[in-house]
């Protein structure tokens, strides 16, 4: 093994490890962070952050970061069929909206604010396998980098590393729940639309959402349950975004039409949902790699940013096994879980679809009130 030791490997740089390590090492532990890229780019997402999240980057010291850099979202349109309705998005202390940033953007701000915190960042390093004692509990792993292997300790491993997680398979995760509903989506980016905040459009067989995000572009999504997917994209996918959303914005969308998307087009076939095992002896997940749900909530991002405060704090306060982790994981998980993967089954009504928003927003309501609780200054999970 490595001579050096950490308290913690953060293994994955993006959103949920490289908040995780800012935090921990703020918390003045020795953090590796490590990240299988040589250069993190971009990935697929609706960009959309949530109160929590937004409420977390602004206790964290990063909101004016990120408002820097994407456009101030003021209120939320719901679209059921020809039904609109839009709410409002209250200031509050310290926010003044939501925002919704590339990802090249976000993750660099919090890779940044890591390494500034004191966390060591090695890009281009893989982990291969975690090291365990006789007792089978994790005392480290070993990283890939350039050809060469070495095994280094630490009192913690952490899984960031997607829904695909190495950690979570090398320490055998158990399974909490799982679903196969999932939603199959093509992704692209749009200019010259007027920012009207956050719009979510819902049929009983489709849905789409246009998100202002940095550069004065929209995100546009189109989705729809995956054996209707090569009828509406195969032929023309820009095209069938387009008939997606013509149901709603006919004007927009034959502007939008003339106009063409700025960057390439990207699908997601989709994949089955779970809650993992967040912890045990000496390891833990956080974000995807934990808890992975259709993005029919765009609230994964969110989901990153609690799993890093609350792991963070549990870590920080000898938390026995991280069981103030799991605790507090799992309170609301297994309903936002329901709640998604209904959503993403496409056999709710649209008025099933309200009901469903209205649970999704109590179960947001709980988190905000978690993250105003100490507003930064106290462990959340204490």
């Amino acid at each position: 093994m490595s001579n050096t030791t950490y308290d913690a490997i953060v293994v994955g740089a993006r959103c949920a490890g490289s908040a995780t390590a800012m935090l921990l090492a703020r918390a003045g532990l020795k953090v590796l962070l490590v990240e299988r890229a040589k250069a993190p780019g971009d990935t697929l997402s609706t960009h959309a952050l949530m109160r929590p999240a937004v409420g977390l980057l602004r206790n964290w010291g990063l909101l004016d970061a990120v408002a820097a850099v994407t456009s101030v979202v003021r209120q939320t349109q719901f679209i059921y069929g020809d039904e609109r309705l839009v709410v409002p998005i209250k200031a509050v202390p310290g926010i003044d909206g939501l925002y919704a940033p590339r990802r090249y953007l976000l993750d660099e701000i919090l890779r940044d604010a890591a390494v500034a915190s004191g966390a060591e960042l090695r890009l281009g390093t893989a982990c291969t396998r975690l090291a365990k004692d006789q007792d089978g509990r994790v005392v480290g792993a070993s990283l890939k980098s350039a050809g060469k292997t070495v095994t280094v300790r630490a009192d913690s491993v952490i899984g960031a590393d997607g829904r695909s997680s190495s950690v979570a398979k090398f320490a055998s995760a158990p399974l909490l729940a799982s679903s196969d509903h999932r939603t199959a989506v093509y992704y692209t980016y749009l200019d010259g639309i007027p920012n009207e905040g956050y719009r979510w459009y819902y049929t009983d067989t489709s849905y789409a959402g246009l998100i202002p995000t940095s550069n004065g572009q929209h995100c546009l999504f189109a989705g729809c349950a995956p054996e209707r997917f090569a009828d509406i994209f195969s032929t023309d996918r820009f095209g069938g975004m387009m008939n997606v959303l013509a149901r709603w914005e006919p004007a927009l969308t034959e502007f939008l039409r003339a106009r063409g998307p700025t960057e390439r087009l990207r699908g997601f076939q989709g994949a089955p949902g779970f809650i993992r095992q967040s912890s045990g002896p000496g390891w833990a997940l956080v974000g995807d790699a934990g808890y992975f749900k259709d993005p029919a909530t765009a609230h994964g991002i969110t989901d990153a940013f609690l799993d890093a405060q609350r792991l963070s704090d549990a870590i920080v306060t000898g938390s026995p096994e991280l069981s103030a982790y799991a605790d507090a994981r799992d309170e609301g998980a297994q309903t936002f879980f329901a709640i998604t993967q209904r959503k993403a089954s496409f056999t709710s009504s649209l008025d099933a679809l309200k009901s469903l928003h209205l649970q999704a927003n109590a179960c947001m309501k709980a988190e905000m009130a978690e993250v105003d609780l100490h507003g930064g200054t106290r462990p959340l999970a204490a």
